[in-house]
């Protein structure tokens, strides 16, 4: 397996991948570990998990650099998401034992009734590469915390952090029969739901997700699906502050390329301030800077995966096809690397894929509106429903627009956001199941109920 450098197209490394004997290996090594680690005492895991922190916090040079050399990801960006994720650990640091430890749920009469929390045993975690520390630790850190052990997937176009994340957590103390990587493409992730595991935890396309959920299905256990997104934005009359909400707009769908589950994907302006907000939009993103991703003022990088190319560009046409205007970008850059400059459309509508489907690149279309109704129709005509904001000086206004979403998400003057004190959940074809937030540390667990008398 052939591990390249989207922004030179160079060879990084060449891999072996994992034959279906070395994956039935692992998970029987796993099965063996996660006997005695769940028994190692919560604190002496947390501990474990904020050694590995330390440790990647100690090595973030290197990470960031191995993480941008595969993914094309500007260095700045890499170093704030390995920087970024240490929130989770925070987060487990501060409330792992309080939402793990045995609940007394009534003690009355010669009766008592309490809930211990269980780990799952060994879990598959089927990973993505465009935030693989951030949707990685929203998994396999709370697994272990849990006391699972983890079947590690990494993307194929991000398995040199994949394999980083096992070394460290090795050396801070995480048995090495507890957290394993699992190295190849479709074929070993094949082999991954074939086998006897205790749960499955994806993140992905809709497409791959309905897959593992179906393939998996007979077999009872959990399954929890972090899905695409076409997360669209409103930015109401009353914002207090055009051009800033133009440039908040555009980082946040921008921002790694657009390569995000919560990316803005679609943009509606209220037809009062319409023509300035795409003005200081347009002007914002032009100022991009676009190129080497290991330069400190690097913007926009490569994309990551070639195909994306011809996808985004694919978009842009059809759209064009049916009236759009296309304002700025959607030119290949550079003689070398998925580079495409970063693309503005407006005149769309919702017979353009561009305002359905999920883009996953840096594209957006901006869409003029003339009242609320109509801004909330056109965010609820998706498929998706994973994230969605407005922009507004009104919260009472902007929150009762956001009551009408089907969305697992909402943002009031932010977007494109994720805190490990909420749950991150998805409805329709954004997934199923919950990570963060107390909710997301018990997914990892089964409750057993305790009737004791006398």
């Amino acid at each position: 397996m052939d591990i390249i450098n989207p922004a030179t197209e160079e060879v990084l490394k060449t891999l072996k991948e994992d034959t279906a004997a070395e994956v039935s290996s692992k998970i029987a090594s796993l099965k063996e570990g996660q006997v005695f680690w769940a028994r190692v005492p919560i604190e002496e895991r947390i501990a474990i998990i904020k050694k590995y922190g330390d440790l990647v916090m100690d090595n973030l040079e290197e990470l960031a650099f191995i993480l941008t050399s595969e993914t094309g990801k500007p260095i700045q960006q890499a170093k704030n998401e390995i920087k970024g994720a240490q929130n989770r650990i925070t987060h487990i640091q501060k409330d792992a034992v309080k939402y793990l430890k045995k609940e007394v749920i009534t003690a009355e009469g010669d009766t008592r009734e309490e809930i211990s929390f269980e780990p799952l045993g060994v879990i598959a975690n089927i990973s993505a590469w465009n935030f693989p520390y951030n949707v990685g630790y929203n998994v396999f850190l709370y697994a272990l915390l849990a006391g699972n052990a983890v079947a590690y997937k990494p993307s194929e176009y991000a398995t040199l952090t994949g394999l980083k994340f096992q070394e460290l957590l090795w050396e801070a103390g995480i048995p090495k029969n507890v957290f394993e990587c699992f190295l190849g493409d479709a074929e070993v992730g094949e082999l991954l739901l074939e086998a006897d595991l205790d749960g499955y935890f994806f993140t992905g396309s809709y497409k791959t997700g309905k897959y593992i959920a179906q393939k998996v299905a007979s077999k009872l256990v959990p399954v929890q699906l972090e899905l695409g997104g076409k997360d669209p934005l409103y930015v109401m009359d009353d914002v207090a502050d055009v051009k800033q909400a133009a440039i908040n707009a555009a980082e946040g769908a921008f921002y790694n390329n657009g390569q995000s589950c919560c990316a803005v994907e679609r943009i509606y302006v209220h037809e009062a301030i319409y023509d300035e907000f795409v003005d200081a939009f347009v002007n914002e993103v032009s100022s991009y800077k676009i190129g080497d991703p290991m330069a400190e003022d690097t913007f926009i990088g490569a994309l990551t995966r070639k195909d994306q190319l011809n996808f985004i560009q694919s978009q842009i046409a059809e759209a064009k096809e049916k009236g759009a205007r296309l304002l700025i970008g959607g030119k290949e850059w550079g003689e070398k690397g998925y580079y495409l400059e970063p693309a503005v459309l407006t005149e769309v509508n919702h017979s353009m894929d561009l305002m359905k489907e999920e883009s996953f690149g840096p594209v957006i279309g901006i869409q003029k509106v003339k009242n609320d109704e109509e801004a909330l129709n056109l965010m609820k005509d998706t498929s998706f429903g994973l994230t969605a904001a407005v922009f507004s000086g009104d919260e009472s206004r902007a929150k009762q627009l956001l009551e009408g979403l089907p969305t697992g998400t909402v943002y009031v003057n932010c977007c494109d956001r994720v805190s490990p004190n909420l749950p991150w959940t998805g409805r329709k074809n954004s997934g199923l199941g919950v990570t963060l937030s107390y909710m997301g540390i018990r997914a990892f667990t089964q409750p057993k109920a305790y009737q004791l008398r006398g």
